[in-house]
């Protein structure tokens, strides 16, 4: 694919009235918590109705696909939470959904997914990338593919948070945004930067799958060393190359976090805003108390809360599961 282009306000817009009647505005609240190095603002993606900003993208796109592209149902290629945003719409509206999963997918996540009636196909996490970056997967070859990050009208409904929080707080400082594989933080980005041109945007991965930062380092995408772990919202092997440009023009960094970092922050949100989060939605809190994102209002996107219960327990007990 060639690189994206940052997604037009005007396209960030259409996007937010297409999903009105799906995703809700989900607020933007203080960490309660004091002597901190930055004024910490959450913005709650996990009281959407699946828990996760991934409805946003789902919804635009499924919203723009025409009847004959809808006629063999759709499938998408993901660990669980943009699996939920399409799962979810296709019970809405009728439409056969299947799921391809790698093996280490959650079981929060893929109970979730068979509550919303989708079929899962379990793959090794190889396969898996392949058809993240083909786009293919052969028996389903006549449904329409829906890529978890790596789409315009995804990234555009996605970007429809950044509408939100420049609405709420336009003297904001900066945001950080956890990366799985760029379409959250570019559709963001590409809001923020057209609305608001100095705030500062920086992504936020776990040590064990952090392959932006040294891509950012390089100048070009790289690949690590992939180590599952609780943090199953983001991170990945390497950076999708079509992603990579539009990223590294509108971010300002990423901050790597360790899995302890990440447990902490869990347990801080429970413990004093009472907001429960995947690994994925606490890291840009771990990532905001570092310090690296400066001292002024800096917004935590608080992606998603599909974390199994199992896990939670031994965060909240001291623990990483």
């Amino acid at each position: 694919m060639k690189p994206h282009e940052q997604i037009p306000l005007d396209e960030i817009r259409a996007a937010q009235q297409r999903i009105a009647g799906a995703a809700i505005r989900t607020p933007l609240v203080r960490l309660n918590l004091d002597d901190t190095p930055a004024e910490i603002w959450l913005k709650l993606e996990t009281l959407q109705p699946v828990n996760s900003f991934k409805i946003r993208g789902a919804t635009n796109l499924i919203a723009q696909a025409t009847p004959d592209q809808l006629a063999h149902g759709v499938y998408t290629s993901s660990a669980g939470n943009m699996a939920q945003g399409v799962a979810w719409n296709a019970r809405r509206l009728g439409l056969k959904c299947t799921v391809i999963v790698p093996e280490h997918a959650p079981a929060a996540k893929l109970n979730a997914i068979r509550r919303y009636g989708a079929e899962i196909i379990k793959v090794p996490y190889d396969e898996w990338w392949d058809i993240m970056t083909t786009r293919y997967y052969a028996p389903l070859a006549d449904a329409l593919f829906i890529h978890p990050s790596s789409d315009p009208r995804v990234m555009a409904g996605n970007g429809t948070i950044g509408l939100e929080i420049v609405e709420d707080l336009p003297d904001l400082d900066a945001v950080i945004i956890p990366w799985g594989s760029g379409g959250l933080s570019n559709g963001i980005a590409s809001a923020v930067r057209a609305l608001k041109p100095n705030t500062k945007i920086y992504a936020c991965e776990v040590e064990t799958a952090a392959a932006f930062a040294p891509s950012l380092a390089a100048g070009k995408p790289q690949e690590v060393s992939f180590t599952p772990t609780f943090v199953d919202g983001m991170g990945a092997k390497t950076v999708l190359p079509e992603m990579f440009p539009l990223a590294q023009k509108l971010l300002d960094g990423s901050i790597v976090l360790s899995v302890k970092e990440i447990a902490d922050a869990v347990r801080l949100l429970v413990e004093r805003n009472r907001i429960v989060a995947e690994g994925a939605g606490a890291a840009p809190v771990a990532a905001a108390l570092t310090g690296k994102a400066g001292n002024g209002k800096v917004v935590c996107i608080i992606s998603g809360g599909n974390i199994d219960s199992t896990k939670l327990k031994k965060i909240l007990n001291g623990e990483i599961p």
